[in-house]
């Protein structure tokens, strides 16, 4: 999207929305949104890994 950061500040901001919802999940006990969103954390850091890997190659 015009204007807003690259792909690694996008992941940033995925991984950062996913732990403030995840808070809500737990609070209520939404047990499959707080693992999907556990997984989506996971995923925007490792893709984060290997984007920072590819750099320093």
């Amino acid at each position: 999207m015009a204007g807003e950061g690259g792909s690694d500040d996008a992941l940033v901001l995925i991984a950062a929305a996913a732990t403030e919802l995840t808070k809500l999940t737990q609070r209520h006990k939404f047990e499959v949104l707080d693992h999907l969103l556990a997984m989506t954390r996971l995923e925007a850091d490792e893709q984060l890994r290997a984007r920072s890997r590819r750099k320093l190659s």
